[in-house]
């Protein structure tokens, strides 16, 4: 299929220079960015958790048992704020 498509100058410059920048051609760009809009567009394709992917680990605290010890960690601060 072909298709004809119309850029206000400042998309146009920014895909022309992520287009230098990666090497990639514009008809594989389209494409690329046609398949990832379908595939997250699709309900069946997304699960919730697909969804938060990204997000998820981002401020990791380093202590993989936190959650669980939550109420003691909670239990200290609250302590250590009212011994002050």
């Amino acid at each position: 299929m072909a298709l004809s498509l119309r850029l206000d100058q400042e998309t146009e410059v920014a895909l022309r220079q992520h287009l230098q920048r990666t090497g990639l051609t514009q008809s594989s760009f389209v494409r690329e960015a046609i398949r990832e809009k379908l595939a997250r567009s699709s309900p069946e394709a997304s699960t919730p958790y697909q969804l938060g992917e990204s997000l998820f680990g981002r401020c990791a605290s380093g202590d993989s048992g936190r959650s669980q010890h939550r109420k003691t960690l909670n239990r200290e601060r609250l302590d250590a704020k009212h011994r002050r």
